[in-house]
């Protein structure tokens, strides 16, 4: 699909959407526990779909509705054990969705659940070793990794699992969803400073809902030895809460309150929590340091432009909002330095590499230095055609970008903002943008 923009003001209120990775976590642990459970989710995308698919293939029945989605869990051999019982050789696709392969697999495990993983795109090639050598030496007997079909036979052991802290935190995330599976006491160390803590906050606080604690104690360095994070799951049974709801999403609310700091009016976003464990909501702090003016209140967050000037920052724990606020940093006064991106080398793109090219497509000053951007900004930008390369930010970015053009903005392969955003154009009509979308394969 062809996105054709014409630059124009976006002004107004949208909603916010449903937090992609609180939905994962949720629906999972739905699926996990004793009792149905009503996950209210107020809107869905490919990534979510993906999840809940493979736990349909494990045996849970999860029926759609506009609320969201109502789950009867795997079976298990009584309702008051922690035994479940998956449907054997079960194959899960994963589809483009690095979140689902990541959880799924130790949870597969954790069930004996003998199961084949299949995905799509650049999915096979985006890291899982430290999470792939944990599984194997906990009882898991793994296929190679790097290439689907990946059959998951075997059954994880309760124990002591160790990852370093500057890998993906999906990993971390994945082996704490599994753990109450286990029926005993397990331990996941990490070593080092973990990246993207707030995710891991995020399934902690999904587990709890569920009636799970973990617990976490922290060790700074000593002796030669780096700092160690050990999070306590005791093997307690998740319980079903009958209901809850998953909240808005922060890291795709980005797009608009970025665009607001870019542009002439103000844009409110609704439905979004001050208080969220989500780290993107960092987004807010991040546009006041580039000169925006924002704020937010009970359930809504909402940005007015301001003078925006250059400032550096770490992507450590916020890699979703590099695209958007190199954007920002784009049309900002001096040279800005993000520094920490390394880990956005294995996302749906390399975005390093799609981030850089997309802007200067555009008109940006954008160049690489190892794992950093730097960005020089520019009063206007001039407009151009941009490659999603099949991922959801840089599409969405280029759409954001093209409020400050000069001239018209294509984006080939926009479909792809279906993976967390599938109504992104729509919402960028009703705040006032002037997109037309093309079906390329019908034109071709």
């Amino acid at each position: 699909m062809l996105a054709r923009i014409k630059p124009s003001r976006l002004a107004g209120t949208v909603p916010a959407i449903a937090s992609k990775s609180m939905a994962h976590r949720l629906v999972i642990c739905a699926a996990l526990c004793a009792g149905p459970t009503l996950v209210r989710c107020n809107t869905t995308c490919d990534d979510i779909e993906a999840t809940v698919s493979c736990l349909e293939a494990l045996g849970a029945r999860i029926i759609r509705s506009h609320d969201g989605f109502s789950v009867t869990p795997i079976p298990g051999s009584s309702a008051s054990d922690n035994v479940l019982m998956p449907r054997r050789n079960a194959t899960l696709d994963c589809r483009e969705s690095g979140s689902t392969l990541r959880f799924m697999l130790p949870v597969a495990g954790a069930l004996g659940a003998e199961a084949e993983f299949v995905g799509s795109h650049r999915l096979a090639e985006r890291p899982i070793g430290p999470l792939y050598d944990e599984l194997f030496v906990g009882g898991c007997n793994l296929s190679p990794q790097g290439r689907f079909p990946l059959t998951c036979a075997g059954k994880l052991r309760a124990g002591r699992f160790q990852l370093p802290g500057n890998v993906s935190s999906q990993f971390i995330s994945g082996l704490l969803l599994a753990a109450p599976l286990l029926g005993r006491p397990s331990e996941i160390v990490v070593s080092g400073r973990i990246e993207s803590k707030p995710y891991i906050d995020l399934t902690i606080n999904a587990m709890r809902i569920f009636g799970v604690e973990v617990g976490c104690e922290r060790f700074a360095a000593r002796g030669g030895n780096p700092e160690r994070t050990v999070y306590t799951v005791t093997g307690d049974p998740y319980t079903s809460p009958g209901e809850v709801t998953v909240e808005g999403d922060w890291s795709n609310a980005a797009f608009w309150l970025c665009a607001a700091a870019m542009g002439d009016d103000t844009i409110q976003v609704t439905g979004l929590d001050p208080n969220s464990p989500q780290g993107d909501r960092a987004v807010l702090g991040s546009l006041l340091r580039f000169g925006a003016h924002a704020r937010r209140g009970s359930s809504a967050a909402a940005v007015q432009p301001g003078k925006l000037r250059a400032y550096g920052f770490s992507a450590a724990n916020t890699p979703d909002l590099v695209p958007i606020l190199a954007c920002v940093a784009a049309v900002a006064e001096g040279t800005t330095h993000i520094t920490d991106c390394g880990r956005l080398r294995m996302k749906e793109s390399d975005r390093l590499v799609t981030t850089s090219e997309a802007l200067n497509a555009l008109g940006a000053k954008v160049r690489i230095d190892e794992d950093s951007l730097i960005i020089t900004g520019t009063q206007r930008l001039t407009g151009g055609r941009v490659y999603a390369h099949n991922d959801h930010r840089i599409a969405m970015m280029a759409a954001i970008a093209a409020t400050r053009c000069e001239g018209p903005v294509e984006i080939v392969g926009a479909e792809c903002v279906a993976k967390s955003y599938p109504q992104f154009f729509d919402d960028y009509r009703a705040l006032g943008g002037s997109v037309v979308l093309e079906d390329t394969e019908l034109n071709a």
